[in-house]
Parts: structure tokens; C-alpha cells; sequence
């Protein structure tokens, strides 16, 4: 049994955000994190893997650099990972992304008992689509939002987050499962998983080894065969500071409705 991760570098939200002139984010010029919904992935899979010794592997699709965060999840203690990375897969939207990450993971190859998880979504375009076009192009069953999950045999128990309550619902192996953050609490890089990751595996597909799939041609990966088209993105401006009043008696709600009036509020 293994369990394959699909985790994403994404910018950090909490600094500079840079636009190229096409409308795709500058990757090279920003700060990066781990997409934190994908460590809730990560931690699910190291559960699993702490209860039954499964293997876990580690998938992303990004530059050569992301190489550094596939270490720190193998620091975490995934067993292996693979790096999808070529200049055919540049400015790929969810649909050439799911295509590519598909590919990798046929490629990979899913037995019986085998669990694709991901995060429920990326902090870099928040559409919780890749997930679910993976499960669909490989065919597989899919739970998505998953806050809690029970392995037994081949079937999976899994808890599903919905607007309104909750769900319950079995699925049989091989699966795709999305995690959100509700799931468990991500653990850290261990001194020991720091000391041993660079002496675990690390595989690079590149074009040439995805190229033979029937998911991957060029007219439907990188940036000439995804169907989204950027209008426009841009850096919203920062709002100003707000104004804080102290107290809670009459003199304090007189004051704030003195102050919306001359805004014209009320």
C-alpha cells in the first residue's frame, strides 16, 4: 500500500506579490510556502502511514526549485517524492495541471489499496479543482473536504465536511481523497527527518518521461493548452487603519454615531 500526496509551492500570501506582464504570477521574485491545506494532506497520509507502515509519497509540479519543499516534506517523513518539472508544464491552469499530475501518478502507477490525497484547495487560486480532475482522468473514486477518515481493509471511512452538517461516507480503494485544514494539525520536520532527507529518493519527470501518456501533448498542457485566460491581476491596495473606541455606555455609542454621520453612513 502507498499513499501519494499532491502538494503545491505557493506564493506567500503574507509578502510582495509580483505580475508578470501575461497576467501569471512571478514565482521566481516571491517568497514561498508549502500550500497549507497540502500539509493537512501530508499529516493524513503520515497518520496512516504511523498506523499501518504504508509508503508515502510526495508529488508536486513546479521549477527545479521546488525540489527544497518536496525536502522538508520527506523531512516530515514521506519515504520518497517526485518533482514534475519541464518548460512544457510553465503558465498550465487547473485543467493542464490535473493532466500533467494524472500522467505522473498513471505513470507512478496505483495498485489496489493505493490513496491519492490532496489539499482541498491552493491559497494561490482557491478553485479546489485539481483534486477532483485527477480523480476524474485516472478514474477513480473521490471524497472531497475530508475532516476525519477511518482505514479498514480496503475501504475508507471518511468524514465530509458540507455547508449545513456533515457526511459519512465509505469509498473502496484505490481513491482520491481532499483534505481541509479541520482534519488534524500538520506535524513538524523531526531532527532525525531533517538529518535523512537528502539521502531519500527523488525522481524528475520531465517531459520526456510523461510525453508517451495519453493525457500529455501540447495542445493540452502549459500555458497554450489551458483554456483559463488572466483578464487582469493586480495587487489590491492596502485599506486604511481603523478607528477603535473605547468604553460601552451611552457616550461611547453617541460618539460612533456622531462619527458615521459626518461620513454620511447614517
Amino acid at each position: 500500500m502507498k499513499i501519494v500526496v499532491c502538494v503545491k509551492q505557493v506564493p506567500d500570501t503574507s509578502g510582495k506579490i509580483a505580475v508578470n506582464p501575461d497576467g501569471t504570477l512571478n514565482r521566481a521574485s516571491m517568497q514561498t510556502i508549502i500550500n497549507p491545506d497540502d500539509l493537512n494532506a501530508v499529516e493524513a497520509a503520515l497518520a496512516l502511514k504511523d498506523e499501518t507502515g504504508c509508503e508515502v509519497v510526495a508529488i508536486t509540479m513546479g521549477p527545479p526549485p521546488a525540489e527544497g519543499m518536496l525536502r522538508e516534506i520527506m523531512a516530515m517523513g514521506a519515504d520518497r517524492a517526485i518533482l514534475v518539472s519541464g518548460r512544457e508544464f510553465g503558465g498550465s491552469d487547473t485543467y493542464a495541471t490535473s493532466q500533467i499530475l494524472a500522467a505522473a501518478i498513471d505513470h507512478l502507477g496505483l495498485e489496489k489499496d493505493d490513496i491519492v490525497m490532496c489539499g482541498r484547495q491552493a491559497i494561490d487560486g482557491d478553485t479546489a479543482q485539481v483534486g477532483p480532475q485527477i480523480a476524474e482522468k485516472l478514474d477513480l473514486p473521490q471524497v472531497t473536504y475530508a475532516t476525519d477518515l477511518h482505514k479498514d481493509g480496503d475501504k475508507i471511512t471518511v468524514k465530509r465536511a458540507l455547508e449545513d452538517g456533515y457526511m459519512n461516507i465509505d469509498i473502496q480503494t484505490p481513491c482520491l481523497l481532499t483534505c481541509i485544514k479541520e482534519l488534524n494539525n500538520p506535524r513538524y520536520m523531526s531532527i532525525d527527518g531533517i538529518f535523512t532527507t537528502y539521502s531519500k529518493p527523488l525522481e524528475v519527470y520531465d517531459f520526456a518521461t510523461l510525453k508517451d501518456s495519453p493525457l500529455i501533448n501540447l495542445d493540452s498542457i502549459g500555458l497554450a493548452g489551458s483554456p483559463t485566460n488572466i483578464l487582469i491581476s493586480f495587487t489590491p491596495p492596502q485599506k486604511g487603519a481603523g478607528q477603535m473606541l473605547e468604553g460601552n455606555g451611552k457616550e461611547t455609542v453617541d460618539k460612533l454615531a456622531g462619527i458615521l454621520n459626518e461620513k454620511h453612513i447614517i
